[in-house]
């Protein structure tokens, strides 16, 4: 089976595997052991998940959906910080691009699992180990396979899901 045939959460995989990555790796550089690097990949999360959230009204879609913007800015004025001010996302205009970008948020609480682990349990991290409410994931892949209406809709579902990727990139380079 090629990527054309295959339904859209491995078309998606495929199409974003090197905006992942690079987020990936991007994230992965901060000291999360260490109250200054934990502090700022916070920072740099709250500079653009609370407004993708926002902007991306995943409750009106995913009912089991609730936000991590609150658990998040709980995390920074534990450690004494304030939110940074938010980061648009430029997300291409139709239902597939935000869908895409849906897939991006809620993988990147699957990947937030795992850098929970990185992070000493006496600090605040509910932003992290607060886990997704159940079926979630199952619930956004469903709905992409759903909505999936051929290689056009798959098209503009990986450009949403490129452009929250770059929101994510750019948030975690910026000093």
């Amino acid at each position: 089976m090629t990527v054309a045939e295959a339904g859209s959460r491995e078309f998606l995989r495929q199409a974003t595997r090197a905006a992942h990555d690079a987020v990936d790796e991007a994230f992965g550089a901060y000291a999360m052991a260490g109250r200054d690097g934990y502090t700022r990949f916070l920072r740099a999360q709250a500079s653009v998940l609370p407004a993708m959230e926002h902007d991306l009204d995943p409750s009106a879609l995913l009912p089991p959906w609730r936000g991590r913007g609150p658990l998040l800015e709980a995390d920074l004025a534990a450690l004494g910080e304030a939110m940074p001010p938010p980061a648009p996302l430029a997300l291409p205009p139709g239902e597939a691009a935000r869908l895409g970008a849906i897939y991006v948020l809620e993988g990147s609480r699957l990947g937030g699992a795992m850098l929970a682990r990185q992070v000493p349990a006496e600090w605040p991290g509910a932003f992290l180990r607060t886990p997704a409410p159940p079926g979630l994931w199952r619930a956004v892949i469903a709905l992409l396979e759903a909505e999936d209406a051929g290689p056009a809709w798959r098209e503009a579902a990986a450009a949403g899901a490129l452009a929250a990727f770059a929101a994510f990139l750019k948030a975690a380079r910026t000093p």
